[in-house]
């Protein structure tokens, strides 16, 4: 059914919560697969660069941390995934992917890490919801 599935997310407990339903949809069907994708919302800093002598595009370990459990769990559960981590806004980020990927479904957190945007700007979930061109399950 869902043979191809895109799973943001952020690290956050609602991200984890959806991180289980997508590997239940993926176990539901033979030959799926999970993307794991967690849009970085700031720009590596020059002390950050410095610190970690980052070259363009490259992702400071602490970012990547973020998702390490949900990746543990994609293992253990014997899921084919594999993990994009980008710079960009989330909601468009997750968006463009989305739409660009083909895929069979969205899986999203409906909270995330950044309160403060979801109070000022609206969530990301309800963004990937409006704009996404297939099915998006919102996780809670």
């Amino acid at each position: 059914m869902f043979k191809k599935i895109l799973l943001a997310a952020d690290g956050s407990s609602h991200s984890k919560r959806a991180a289980e339903k997508a590997i239940f949809l993926a176990k539901k069907t033979e030959g799926s697969s999970v993307t794991l994708i967690h849009v970085i919302d700031d720009i590596p800093g020059r002390t950050e660069v410095l610190e970690e002598a980052l070259s363009p595009g490259k992702v400071p370990d602490h970012h990547k941390e973020r998702t390490a459990s949900i990746e543990k769990s994609l293992e253990d559960e014997g899921v084919t995934y594999e993990v994009q981590h980008i710079f960009g806004e989330p909601g468009p980020s997750i968006i463009r992917n989305a739409n660009n990927g083909d895929y069979d479904i969205v899986v999203i957190g409906s909270r995330g890490l950044n309160p403060f945007q979801e109070m000022v700007l609206g969530s990301v979930s309800h963004k990937v919801a409006k704009r996404a061109e297939c099915p998006v399950m919102i996780v809670k």
